[in-house]
């Protein structure tokens, strides 16, 4: 089949969805599939297009659901859509977020050919959302085929677009992010337990209150305790700004990494922390810890349920709750043996998200909407 998938994430933004399409289009790829990706220009001067990729437009970020999301702007945005989907002649199209404005929406709007929508959100009623549900609803009816990546993603669309979806997880790398993967040798040190966070600096993602309980668990843990932080964002300075004067030496900010090198932070980290407050429909950082055999701490939120279950394969602690952050830290610091358990159960659970067996499912909705949308034109023919 010849796939184009649409997306407002992708590299060289980073991010959940970004990891989603690209390890999504790898594996169409290796089954025999052509797959585009259509997402926006990330940078001022990006030129070209990279092999299975087309760019349309010019990202910017704005403020939605305590994070900050990309947003393409740009003249002829539909009519560039169209002419891509003909030119590319599709079999089907895949749409990220389709609600989302601008690029998602816009595929759906313009889009001949059959196609399939995955929500990746969570969260409850927004004004936004309600101003525009009213537009975009009879929109979303035109999906031929939908997914939601949790239970929870489920509820959020099912709140303004409800129908039929097929609850299809994200999907990881088993084999990249793996326990046998080289750590970064300088950042290994037998007096220190290096606790990893992996993810954009956006608020909703916790990473203040990781900063904020760091103090204590240095303290507790006779100063074996370091904080390696990979990602970022402009509020970066700000965050930055928040570490403890005792605790700078223990705090580490190495901003984006190179996707090649991620399996590697992973394996360097002997603990991964997301401590997320809210909003989270998955969370691909856990599924991407847990295969590499990092033992797991993070926020006991609806979404990461769904991945973890707390105490089996992950230590869960309040969402938000600094103080029982910092014990849940300092504990498994002191025990070498309870993170190795954590670790091996982990990696066990993570081998239900490998990706050939998620793209199994999402070929399945493919074959169905292409069923669907044949069946739609011939009765229209008939008409």
């Amino acid at each position: 089949m010849r796939i184009g998938i649409v997306s407002q994430s992708y590299y060289p933004r980073y991010g959940g969805v970004t990891e989603h399409v690209h390890a999504l289009a790898v594996e169409l790829r290796r089954r025999g599939h052509e797959v585009t990706i259509l997402t926006s220009r990330f940078r001022k001067g990006e030129t070209g297009d990279a092999s299975g990729v087309r760019r349309i437009g010019y990202n910017i970020l704005v403020p939605f659901n305590r994070a900050f999301v990309d947003f393409t702007i740009g003249w002829g945005l539909k009519g560039q859509l169209r002419r891509a989907i003909r030119e590319l002649d599709l079999d089907i199209v895949h749409v990220h977020c389709p609600s989302a404005p601008t690029l998602p929406v816009m595929a759906v709007q313009v889009c001949d050919r059959p196609v399939v929508g995955t929500f990746h959100s969570t969260g409850g009623r927004t004004a936004m959302q309600d101003f525009f549900q009213p537009a975009l609803g009879p929109l979303m009816a035109r999906l031929n085929g939908r997914i939601a990546v949790s239970t929870t993603a489920l509820a959020t669309a099912e709140l303004y677009y409800p129908g039929p979806y097929e609850v299809i997880p994200n999907g990881v790398d088993v084999d990249r992010f793996h326990p046998l993967v080289a750590p970064f040798p300088q950042w290994r040190d037998p007096d220190k337990v290096n606790i990893l966070f992996v993810g954009r600096l956006d608020p909703r993602k916790g990473v203040q209150d990781l900063i904020a309980a760091m103090p204590e668990v240095i303290q507790r843990t006779d100063g074996r305790a370091r904080l390696l932080v990979v990602g970022d964002s402009y509020l970066r300075p700000q965050i930055e700004a928040q570490v403890a004067d005792d605790a700078r030496r223990h705090v580490h900010f190495l901003g984006h990494v190179p996707s090649a090198d991620l399996p590697r932070w992973y394996a360097t980290g002997d603990l991964f922390c997301s401590p997320a407050t809210g909003n989270e429909s998955f969370g691909i950082v856990l599924v991407e810890a847990m295969a590499a055999g990092r033992a797991l701490v993070c926020s006991d939120i609806p979404g990461y349920r769904t991945v973890v279950t707390p105490g089996e394969n992950a230590a869960c602690f309040p969402p938000g709750d600094v103080r029982a952050l910092e014990r849940t830290l300092a504990l498994l610091v002191d025990d070498p043996g309870r993170r190795g358990r954590l670790a091996e159960a982990g990696r066990q659970r993570a081998l239900d998200f490998a990706w050939p067996r998620v793209v199994d499912r999402i070929e399945a909705v493919y074959r169905d909407a292409v069923g669907e949308h044949r069946a739609a034109l011939a009765g229209h023919s008939a008409a």
